[in-house]
């Protein structure tokens, strides 16, 4: 795939359409969560488009570079991070920014589809909850226009932007929440003779997540967040729009060395989610991750992505794994796919998370 492919497309094409024996409590939660989704995902502006057409998988989503994976952490994990905290919550699920007690900062640094670049930047509260500013840069890269005779008429430069703020607080009975505010923008420009070429889309979104320890003695979490609902991601000055790929994610997350290490020398967490389309959901994203943690200065991960056919196009399935030092104020994480890419069929590049606490 081209640079001018995935220009056409909107830098990262539109992609057309993807037991645990519970109490009361549990049931009667998870049963609101899907309520509250059905609701959210009827309100989303655009959100009956999917039923007025006869096949709504032939609805093109834009801005798809928002479900690309941000964060070592993540990564090294499958994805799975809807019911875990982390320090790169901003953009897996806000709530999982509740329990952080020290400022921080973060710089991420990938490859996917472009270099891209993430910075975040988290303030505790107290007793009022954590406030966070991110930033998401995908650098599609440069392109030369050539004329008939291979004469370079000027070059397109292709460039998507994620802005976000976030905020995330506990409350009682072990809930905690969380939501983005987004501003998200992809931006084509021109240098030299291609002003017909450059072009500005752009939307504002929200994300709102919750995650629940129903249990105070049992370290059983359960997640659910509804990301990417928004406006339409419209052409400036044209009557151009796309609906954003609004998603659903339920999770469930256990440490299960808590019955044999009770002094919190050792951890191991597992995490199983499942990520749908909000319009037209049928054909869900499922991760599984697995993230063992040692004296609290070493974690050793490892996922797995299963993306069915028709999810997104573009989107890295199959195995991860993923290894995090901790050194005093200081954090490394680092994450890869096993995979081949499979837009240019070479190993995948290594994913860098560098956080400072402070």
């Amino acid at each position: 795939m081209t640079t001018a492919d995935l220009v056409r497309q909107g830098a990262v094409s539109a992609s057309r359409g993807p037991a645990v024996r519970r109490s009361r409590r549990s049931r009667g939660f998870v049963r609101g969560l899907a309520a509250l989704t059905g609701l959210f995902a009827t309100l989303a502006p655009g959100g009956g488009r999917a039923q007025e057409l006869p096949d709504s998988s032939e609805v093109p989503e834009g801005a798809v570079f928002l479900l690309l994976p941000v964060g070592a952490h993540g990564v090294g994990m499958g994805r799975a991070m809807t019911a875990l905290h982390s320090e790169e919550a901003a953009f897996w699920n806000p709530a999982g920014l509740a329990g952080q007690s020290e400022r921080r900062t973060m710089v991420y640094s990938g490859e996917q589809l472009g270099p891209v670049i993430a910075l975040n930047m988290l303030y505790p509260w107290s007793r009022v909850g954590t406030l966070g500013l991110s930033y998401f840069l995908l650098d599609i890269g440069d392109q030369e226009i050539k004329g008939h005779d291979d004469t370079v008429l000027g070059s397109i430069t292709t460039r998507n932007h994620l802005g976000i703020a976030s905020f995330a607080t506990s409350l009682p009975g072990g809930i905690q929440v969380g939501v983005n505010v987004k501003t998200v923008q992809h931006r084509v420009g021109c240098r030299g003779q291609c002003e017909d070429l450059a072009s500005t889309r752009s939307a504002y979104a929200a994300d709102v997540g919750v995650q629940v320890q129903p249990f105070k003695e049992l370290p059983l979490r359960f997640g659910w967040m509804l990301a990417h609902a928004g406006t339409e991601f419209r052409t400036r000055n044209e009557d151009r729009s796309d609906p954003l790929p609004t998603r659903v994610r339920f999770a469930i997350a256990y440490e299960v060395l808590h019955r044999f290490v009770d002094d919190g020398t050792m951890d191991l967490w597992v995490a199983v989610e499942a990520e749908d389309r909000a319009r037209d959901p049928g054909s869900p994203a499922v991760h599984v991750g697995l993230n063992f943690s040692a004296a609290g200065m070493v974690d050793v991960r490892a996922g797995y992505v299963h993306v069915r056919a028709g999810y997104a196009e573009g989107q890295l399935d199959g195995a991860t794994v993923g290894l995090g030092f901790r050194f005093d104020r200081f954090d490394l994480n680092l994450a890869k796919y096993l995979e081949r890419s499979i837009v240019t069929g070479e190993g995948q590049p290594v994913h860098v998370s560098l956080g400072v606490s402070f």
